[in-house]
């Protein structure tokens, strides 16, 4: 069982599955920008998926650490997390807020892989981070929201049973908070899709991350998928953004324990003018930063999750963690291109494609702009900058 097992003996099971999944099958998924459906099916079925949700809804009732251990070790493994890491995070929205019917129908199914959770209705094209600006609206019609609006970057939409939805269920009116009067709303995407309520279009980016933007022309959706309170839903989505950052963090450091590995074990092995070209400082020396660096932003991803699992106010830790994760985890895949020079660029080491997918973490699922204004305002005390 998942939940009798150590972080040490996590660790090294995740490992042993993801060498089912080497480079190649990688590599292939990404020049169709294919989903690694396979991998998430075999996640799913040895427990992985389900660490976080309770035991009393069939899964393994894990603290969060537990799941940072999860995810870490599919990016060292060189495996892509980011096709499912997201029902880690947005299950706790409907564990903490949802009602008992909600929790009772969805988690057992999530548990045993019946449904996927993976997709998050927030950033809109004319928002952005400022979630409060969001457009996307649900009118109350008797026992139904008919929502109309668009979402953009809404990742995973096409491989996803339900999104959890954020939309203004209250309209914005001179002196209120635009925080105010927004709503958590489950979608029931396969029913939704069917009814021509709601379209998805993929966006293709440098990485094969399965974004979508996703349109709502008055989809109608049952009055009890509104998780909550209604006009409370920002406050429910802000409670699950710690464990979203701690999560991603711990992916980072993941990525840069991969990278480094490479460049080690190349360093090592390469040799020019009749030596290894790791005897070279100039090869040494950017290894041994990124390293230095990825140790700082673990210890820090660390006391991130401590806090967290102790039921403290993790904000700030789990802000710089994920800064420091990320700076760390481009850093590590820069020096990883520098020292294999011309093969940090050839498809069949990898290299490229996790460069490609470790750098969208400096810019979400929030910039490093962002953190750093965070921390100015709310941990530093200066003025508001905007």
């Amino acid at each position: 069982m998942v939940a009798e097992l150590a972080y040490g003996d996590i660790r090294e099971a995740v490992a042993r599955l993801c060498n089912d999944f080497p480079g190649p099958y990688w590599r292939e998924l990404d020049r169709k920008r294919g989903y690694p459906t396979e991998f998430v099916q075999a996640l799913t079925k040895a427990g992985w998926l389900a660490a976080l949700i309770p035991e009393d809804y069939g899964g393994a009732g894990l603290p969060l650490g537990a799941a940072a251990a999860i995810l870490e070790e599919i990016q060292r493994a060189g495996c892509n997390g980011g096709a499912c890491h997201a029902q880690m995070y947005t299950m706790g929205t409907l564990l903490r807020h949802g009602s008992d019917t909600q929790k009772q129908q969805i988690l057992p199914r999530l548990a045993r892989g019946e449904l996927r959770m993976q997709a998050f209705g927030v950033t809109e094209p004319s928002s952005g981070t400022d979630t409060g600006a969001l457009q996307t609206t649900a009118r109350r019609e008797g026992e139904e929201f008919v929502i109309s609006g668009q979402k953009i970057w809404t990742s995973r939409a096409e491989h996803s049973d339900l999104m959890l939805l954020l939309a203004r269920t209250t309209p914005l009116t001179e002196g209120m908070k635009k925080t105010h009067g927004l709503s958590v709303i489950l979608v029931d995407m396969q029913a939704a899709l069917q009814s021509g309520g709601m379209t998805i279009r993929p966006i293709n980016t440098m990485m094969n991350h399965a974004s979508t933007e996703v349109f709502f022309d008055q989809l109608r959706v049952p009055v009890e998928n509104l998780i909550g309170e209604e006009g409370k839903g920002f406050r429910y989505i802000l409670t699950g953004m710690n464990a979203e950052r701690i999560l991603i963090a711990a992916e980072c450091v993941g990525d840069a324990k991969w990278f480094l590995d490479k460049s080690v074990g190349y360093a090592r092995d390469r040799h020019v003018f009749g030596r290894a070209i790791g005897q070279n400082q100039g090869i040494q020396f950017p290894i041994a930063k990124a390293y230095t660096n990825m140790r700082a932003a673990e210890l820090m991803v660390d006391e991130a999750i401590r806090r967290y699992d102790a039921g403290e106010n993790p904000g700030a830790e789990a802000n710089m963690a994920k800064m420091l994760a990320a700076d760390a985890s481009f850093e590590a895949a820069n020096v990883a291109i520098q020292t294999h020079g011309g093969f940090g660029f050839a498809e069949e080491y990898d290299i490229e494609r996790k460069f490609r997918e470790t750098r969208l973490y400096q810019v979400a699922p929030i910039s490093t702009n962002l953190i750093l204004s965070y921390l100015a305002e709310h941990v530093l005390g200066l003025p508001r900058s905007f």
